[in-house]
C-alpha cells in the first residue's frame, strides 16, 4: 500500500465547543487510536485530499508535535448539509496485527464477452479485506480476459496470499451481461436462419421439375 503523510497538532482540549473552533480554522478534530490512549489532534482539511478524496486507500504517517503513527483511515464524518469533512477516526497499525481495510477492485485486461458486444458491471467498487500491512496490495486486480457473456467473478474466486476477503463467497464482484443490441441481434440471426432453411427445399423443387425435361430431352 502506498502510504501518504498527514501533519497534526494536539488538541487541549476536547469537546463540543473546541471541536467547533477548531472547524472554525479550517482544520479537523482527529483522533488516533488501537495504542492504548487516544490522541486526540486537529489537521487541515486541504491536507485530506489524498486520504479521503481519493478512490485509493492508503497508509496514513501521521506527524504530531514531532512523533510519528502510522495508522489507516477508519471513519470519516461529514456535515449534514453541506457534506463538509468535520471529523476523521484514525486507526493505529502495527507490522504483526492484521488490520481490515476497504480496497479498490480494478478489471484488469478487456473481456471476451465485452467483444461479442456485451457490457462488463464492476458491482463492488471496494472490497473489505484482512490481513497484515506488508501483505495488502494497493487493489484487488482482477483478470476479466476470459469472462464471456452471462459470466461472473465472484468473491470466491478470488484468492490472494495473505489476504481474506471479508464478504460472502456467491457475492458477484464483476459480470459481463447482455445488451440490447446483442438481444436484438439474436432474433435475426435465427430469422436468417430460419430463412435460409425454408429456402434450400424451395430451391430444390424448382431444380427437381428442369432436370426431369432435360432427362426426356
Amino acid at each position: 500500500m502506498k502510504t501518504v503523510s498527514l501533519s497534526g497538532s494536539p488538541r487541549a482540549n476536547v469537546g463540543k465547543v473546541d471541536a467547533t473552533a477548531v472547524r472554525a480554522k479550517g482544520h479537523v478534530p482527529c483522533v488516533i487510536y488501537g495504542g492504548g490512549e487516544q490522541i486526540h489532534f486537529s489537521a487541515d482539511i486541504r491536507d485530506f485530499k489524498n486520504i479521503i478524496f481519493t478512490p485509493e486507500t492508503n497508509l496514513v504517517e501521521i506527524n504530531v508535535d514531532g512523533k510519528k503513527y502510522n495508522t489507516i483511515l477508519q471513519e470519516a464524518q461529514y456535515h449534514k448539509i453541506n457534506d463538509k469533512l468535520i471529523h476523521a477516526d484514525f486507526l493505529l497499525v502495527t507490522t504483526d496485527k492484521p488490520v481490515s481495510v476497504h480496497l479498490p477492485v480494478k478489471a484488469i485486461g478487456q473481456a471476451e464477452g465485452v467483444k461479442a458486444g456485451g457490457r462488463m458491471i464492476l458491482k463492488l467498487r471496494k472490497l473489505k479485506v484482512r490481513g497484515l500491512i506488508a501483505k495488502l496490495p494497493e487493489s484487488i486486480n482482477l483478470n476479466v480476459d476470459k469472462l464471456t457473456i452471462g459470466k461472473s467473478i465472484s468473491v470466491g474466486d478470488i484468492n490472494i496470499d495473505g489476504i481474506t476477503v471479508l464478504h460472502p463467497k456467491n457475492i458477484s464482484v464483476i459480470s459481463v451481461e447482455t445488451t440490447r443490441a446483442v438481444v436484438a441481434e439474436e432474433p435475426a440471426k435465427l430469422a436468417t436462419t430460419a430463412t435460409t432453411a425454408a429456402a434450400t427445399p424451395a430451391a430444390a423443387a424448382k431444380t427437381a421439375p428442369a432436370a426431369k425435361a432435360k432427362d426426356k430431352k
